[in-house]
């Protein structure tokens, strides 16, 4: 037996056949469907986010648009998220494209959690080693990545949000440095 595949057949489209092929495996690999509810699930707790971002955004402070504190960006993101959450929650409740829940749904909620305790903890110990934490979490356990390339992308990422937020944009995070 020979691992050499026969060439195609003339007149037989190649992308088309590599379109079936990949379609199979995803449809293979996908987890099994939910129906409405599933969506409205999904879009209360990305309510519940994005009003959490919100709260916790406020608690840094704003500033202006001029001079930046340093909650205006998460604020903005999470009014993003809350209101691409409210349209999901109003219009998901007629959709049924939804996945069922699965092990593998717990992922997010662990690294929600994660970023809630970065906040938590950013203002009693600094930015640098909450972030961190963060990277190396979701790197290592939630994203499956070996600890050397963890390791390298983790400080590089803190270093250059380091860099970026406090010289580059002068947003005057909490910071052991």
């Amino acid at each position: 037996m020979s691992d050499e595949r026969t060439p195609p057949p003339p007149g037989t489209d190649i992308l088309e056949e590599l379109e079936a092929e990949v379609a199979e495996i995803l449809a293979e690999e996908r987890p099994p469907a939910g129906g409405p509810a599933y969506q409205v699930v999904g879009a209360l707790v990305a309510v519940a986010v994005g009003v959490g971002g919100v709260v916790l955004s406020l608690g840094y402070g704003l500033g202006s648009l001029r001079s930046p504190g340093p909650g205006l960006w998460p604020f903005v993101v999470s009014v993003v998220i809350t209101g691409m959450a409210l349209a999901a929650l109003v219009v998901g409740r007629h959709l049924d494209d939804t996945e069922a829940f699965t092990r593998a749904s717990v992922l997010p909620v662990v690294g929600i959690l994660t970023f809630v305790v970065l906040g938590l903890l950013m203002p009693v110990i600094g930015f640098e080693i909450p972030s961190l934490l963060l990277c190396v979490i979701w790197l290592r356990f939630l994203g499956g990545e070996t600890w050397r390339s963890t390791a390298v992308v983790s400080v590089a990422t803190v270093a250059a949000f380091y860099f970026l937020f406090l010289y580059g944009l002068r947003i005057p995070l909490p910071h052991l440095f």
